[in-house]
């Protein structure tokens, strides 16, 4: 068979098959490194780990302390929320789901003009980790752009179907985790039990691709983690932050104030 040489970080060079995945070689390298791969970095393109690698490629394996690797773990716990939400709302809607600095969001809509407030995002959290521990694999599939307007045609998903029309043929990519199906380049971990820590921040209003003529939605942040005691620090972080926060501690020390006289939300200096 036809090998490839995939050259790594360190300049360091190895003969592999064609068609060998970035998670083969990691296998290769060990089996506790394969177990920490979230993604890959091939020729600078993020990829899944699991997609073959046809030529001679840069490669670098991508783990939870890569900026992209949490990009990749992000943008996947996006689609792990979706999948929650379908479960719990069978109306709702999807808009689109990015990986955010620090975190990912969803925009959806509910449908019936369901509201979600905070109160509601425990039981959202905990699906999602129910759905994570079943394992399910991240498989992407090429689909025509015929084939994938009739199926969010018959899901009856017009968001999904506005996001098609600005994609060509031929550039179409489906993910698929346990019985949730999405529309989206990727890449994405090689499977939900990677996410082990969830915790949903907020919930706002978006309107949909950012137009205020369009409808408003709902956008659900979050955040997650390989480790529960990785959440529990950046909470703890975000609490410290909150300790910290000038305009906090100008009113505690009495810095400053704010008045209905001077302006709504304009500081001025204690006397």
């Amino acid at each position: 068979m036809a090998t490839i040489k995939i050259t790594f970080p360190d300049g360091k060079v190895r003969e592999y098959e064609k068609g060998v995945t970035a998670m083969d070689v990691a296998q290769s390298i060990s089996a506790g490194l394969a177990r920490n791969v979230l993604a890959a970095e091939i020729d600078k393109e993020v990829r899944d780990a699991s997609r073959p690698i046809e030529t001679d490629a840069y490669l670098k394996l991508l783990t939870w302390d890569d900026q992209n690797g949490k990009s990749t773990f992000w943008h996947s716990s996006a689609h792990l929320m979706a999948e929650a939400l379908e479960a719990l709302y069978p109306k709702v809607k999807l808009g689109i789901g990015p990986a955010i600095a620090s975190g990912f969001y969803y925009d959806v809509d509910l449908g019936d003009g369901q509201q979600l407030s905070i109160n509601d995002l425990p039981k959202i959290e905990a699906k999602m980790l129910e759905l994570a521990k079943k394992k399910s694999t991240f498989l992407r599939k090429e689909v025509s752009k015929t084939e994938a307007v009739a199926y969010f045609e018959e899901k009856g998903d017009p968001y999904k179907l506005e996001l098609l029309q600005d994609l060509e043929d031929g550039h179409i990519t489906f993910y698929t985790q346990g019985d949730f199906t999405d529309l989206c380049r990727g890449p994405h971990l090689p499977n939900t039990d990677h996410i082990k820590a969830v915790k949903l921040m907020s919930v706002a209003g978006a309107y949909w691709r950012g137009d205020e003529k369009n409808k408003m939605m709902t956008r659900i942040y979050g955040i997650t983690f390989p480790k529960q005691k990785d959440l529990k620090e950046h909470l703890e972080l975000l609490e410290e932050a909150k300790k910290r926060d000038h305009r906090k501690l100008g009113q505690e020390l009495e810095l400053f104030m704010f008045s209905e006289r001077v302006g709504a939300g304009l500081p001025h200096l204690a006397t």
